[in-house]
């Protein structure tokens, strides 16, 4: 096994999250929030993959699913374009809202982007620095490990308020 399918194996398993965490609710259960602080499935599913696709568009230097794909006019969020979630307060949680079939279609074609990248890289790639910021500076492989740490995370926490919901 190469340290592409290791990779391929752990988008995979997110998407095996993401959509029984999904699957079958109506946009009020996604936008569903245990608390008025909590993040709602909808927001939790939406940022992930906002993440994910801006992160991978950064690595491979294409446009992002959200804007390439026409996503950002189906989810007409009243947000920045380039807004991935990250620092969102209570209110612009609130704020994104979404049916099953975008989310999982957004997700899905962020998926299909990211897997093909991946198939793309050959060994070597994955050790090329793309932050030197960091003290020691990020290669591709620490930040496709960094994505799937954090989607899987989100991805963990929308299969839990899917839980509270249910026993509601």
């Amino acid at each position: 096994m190469t340290s592409t399918d290791v990779l391929v194996d752990a988008f995979e398993r997110i998407r095996d999250v993401v959509h029984p965490a999904v699957n079958g609710l109506t946009p009020d259960e996604l936008a569903f929030r245990p608390s008025g602080e909590s993040n709602s499935i909808a927001w939790l599913v939406w940022h992930l993959t906002r993440i994910q696709d801006d992160h991978v568009a950064g690595l491979d230097g294409s446009e992002q699913v959200w804007t390439e794909k026409g996503w950002i006019h189906r989810f007409a969020l009243p947000l920045d374009p380039t807004d991935t979630g990250y620092g969102h307060d209570p209110d612009m949680v609130a704020a994104v809202i979404a049916d099953a079939s975008s989310l999982l279609g957004y997700f899905e074609n962020v998926h299909e982007r990211t897997l093909d990248f991946i198939r793309s890289l050959a060994e070597a790639d994955l050790d090329r620095v793309v932050d030197r910021s960091w003290d020691p500076p990020v290669t591709v492989s620490i930040r496709l490990v960094s994505v799937i740490a954090d989607d899987l995370q989100h991805a963990g926490q929308a299969a839990y308020v899917r839980g509270i919901l249910q026993r509601l």
